[in-house]
């Protein structure tokens, strides 16, 4: 989670409903939570709540702007990630290298739209199950 602190604090995130439901301490601090639904009711304290990527990535810009943060964080989930993922330049994925149980896998990493140009290998340590990798990919141009 370090990691993950370093990477998104002073930025705003974007994220599903699902996404921010998981959190056990919500909103996150020290970032603008933004959140994707079609959820109409769904109302979150703390935390701007939305309808559309179109609109979540609006906001996230103006607040981006105004925070003078350089990048918009979209963390998740599967759909976002989806949706955002024409719209990116820089991926900063985490690998696990075992096969958790489940069926949710984020997109394909397609090798001719995406370099890889750093990667840090872990072995797992007494808070976790498996190895782990951080990959940075960059969008070829």
């Amino acid at each position: 989670m370090r990691r993950f602190k370093a990477l998104t604090i002073g930025r705003p995130i974007v994220m599903g409903r699902k996404t921010f439901i998981s959190f056990p301490r919500r909103p996150l601090p020290g970032r603008t939570n933004i959140i994707i639904t079609r959820d109409a009711g769904f109302r979150a304290d703390g935390a701007i709540v939305t309808h559309s990527v179109d609109e979540a990535l609006s906001i996230a810009r103006g607040d981006a702007l105004r925070r003078s943060a350089a990048e918009i964080a979209v963390i998740g989930g599967a759909e976002i990630y989806a949706a955002t993922l024409p719209l990116t330049d820089r991926l900063e994925i985490t690998e696990v290298h075992m096969r958790p149980p489940g069926d949710t896998l984020f997109p394909a990493i397609d090798p001719a739209q995406w370099e890889e140009v750093a990667r840090e290998r872990h072995a797992s340590g007494p808070d976790d199950q498996a190895d782990f990798s951080y990959v940075t990919y960059r969008r070829k141009r």
